[in-house]
């Protein structure tokens, strides 16, 4: 049976000290949202302990936004999945498209990421989507395709998430409408082998379109980037009716 997961993307954002007021003021206002809804916030790697912390005896479950393919190295700046699972951290962010664009993501270390995170016990969300040059070219599905071909070789599809993200819909406020999401993340499916892989959409996701969202057939949740950030707007998405 296919989870709803809402995820929260804090990306480069929070220090410490605002992260505590953020759950201070977020855990309160979601107590009465369904119990079948699992809510995710991932967080800047500093963040990770204090808010692991703050977490005890809570609904909200911890991730991280990147991790390695190797357990220990010379890789200055990197963070292998051990060092997650010891804080806590259960879900991970593999293959956003600022990693790809900013970061030199390709799909070759996507797949290792994926692999090394599902081999520690996280379930990676692996992110993928089209640029709008892709998409006026007709080509958004062949991509996504070819994504989810050369990132999942090898990995088990039983502990795993995926994030359909239009990339000309991230942080631009231009949302993908719910019906091409809906068909999109079909196409996604139809890839699979497991019927039960959490699906989520993720582009400008707000209170206001997050019921929308949800009553397409295809779509098991969001990943959500700047509407996380304000404690009442990310409760606002997490009680959608």
């Amino acid at each position: 049976m296919r989870k709803v997961i809402i995820a929260g993307n804090w990306k480069m954002y929070k220090t410490q000290g605002e992260a505590t007021e953020f759950l201070m003021e977020f855990s309160s206002q979601i107590d009465d949202a369904p119990e079948d809804r699992e809510v995710v916030l991932c967080v800047p790697f500093t963040d990770l302990t204090t808010v692991s912390k703050s977490l005890h005896g809570n609904r909200i479950r911890l991730g991280a936004q990147n991790v390695h393919w190797e357990e220990c190295g010379a890789y200055t700046g990197e963070i292998s999945a051990s060092m997650l699972t010891e804080v806590g951290v259960r879900y991970v962010i593999v293959g956003h498209s600022e990693r790809r664009q900013y970061f030199g993501e390709t799909d070759e270390t996507v797949n290792m990421r994926l692999k090394a995170a599902q081999a520690s016990g996280l379930i990676p969300i692996l992110c993928v989507g089209e640029t709008k040059q892709q998409r006026d070219a007709g080509i958004a599905e062949k991509v996504i395709i070819n994504q989810l071909n050369n990132g999942l070789i090898g990995v088990s599809q039983a502990k795993l998430v995926i994030a359909y993200e239009p990339i000309w819909a991230i942080g631009t406020g231009e949302t993908c409408e719910s019906a091409e999401a809906n068909r999109v993340i079909g196409v996604i499916r139809a890839q699979l082998t497991n019927p039960d892989v959490t699906i989520q959409y993720g582009g400008s996701v707000k209170p206001s379109n997050i019921a929308e969202i949800m009553a397409q057939p295809h779509i098991d949740g969001v990943l959500v980037g700047g509407a996380s950030l304000a404690a009442t707007d990310f409760a606002g998405i997490v009680n959608y009716k």
